[in-house]
């Protein structure tokens, strides 16, 4: 049986300092590429990703979507047959541990899952890692996904994995903050196989862009919740 192909995307922006961290503990031998989508930095964050192997694409336009959908163009925008069969998301700012990307992809390579969402919930967390405010906004939004969709999900994290024809079937759009709770909604939409893994935690280098603002909490906080009642 051929090795699946799995691409790797990594939205980044200003993550000069954490960026070749992330590639160095992405495990060896397990993705066909690295991308990583340099998303308006203006630091060096791309110089650091390429001379870490990734593949590194620039997307001007600022907002984890647009960064997440030019990777995934990227990605899909080659031939079939080097296509891949998976695709894992992850942050670039060294708060997830790219070391448990076989833990994501277990479930998909056995058949029994079609989206693996990697919780900090059920995980161990490093104190300080999710803010009152990141903890909260994830319970809410779980909480509604729930209610709506009978599902027992507990966290919107960013360290997902899934395969290819699920994430193409998703149809994914959004440009800015409410990029992971579209896949998970619309996932379930459709009937899509989601399970969680617990995955580890820790504080990130550097200030959020999200939480570390209360502009940026404010604005993800209410793109979340815009997003799930607007396919409710």
């Amino acid at each position: 049986m051929p090795q699946p192909r799995v691409s790797v995307i990594i939205p980044a922006h200003n993550e000069a300092a954490a960026i070749g961290l992330v590639l160095a503990e992405i495990p060896a031998g397990l993705a066909q590429e690295v991308i990583v989508v340099d998303n308006n930095s203006t630091d060096n964050t791309g110089e650091m990703a390429r001379a870490g192997g990734a593949t590194v694409l620039r997307e001007p336009r600022p907002g984890y979507g647009y960064a997440c959908l030019a990777g995934m163009a990227h990605a899909f925008g080659r031939p079939q047959s080097e296509q891949p069969d998976f695709v894992v998301f992850l942050d670039g700012d060294h708060s997830d541990f790219p070391e448990q990307m076989p833990e994501l992809l277990a479930p998909l390579l056995r058949g029994e899952a079609d989206l693996v969402i990697g919780s900090r919930a059920l995980g161990v967390r490093e104190k300080g890692s999710l803010l009152p405010q990141q903890r909260f906004g994830n319970w809410l939004a779980a909480r509604l996904l729930n209610i709506r969709y009978g599902g027992t999900v507990t966290d919107l994290g960013p360290f997902r994995a899934v395969t290819a024809p699920a994430l193409l079937r998703i149809g994914m759009e959004d440009k800015t903050y409410g990029w992971t709770v579209e896949m998970q909604v619309k996932a379930a939409r459709l009937g899509l196989r989601t399970v969680e893994v617990p995955v580890r935690y820790r504080k990130r280098i550097g200030t959020s862009k999200v939480s570390g603002t209360v502009r940026g909490t404010l604005g993800a906080g209410y793109k979340i919740l815009w997003t799930i009642f607007k396919y409710w």
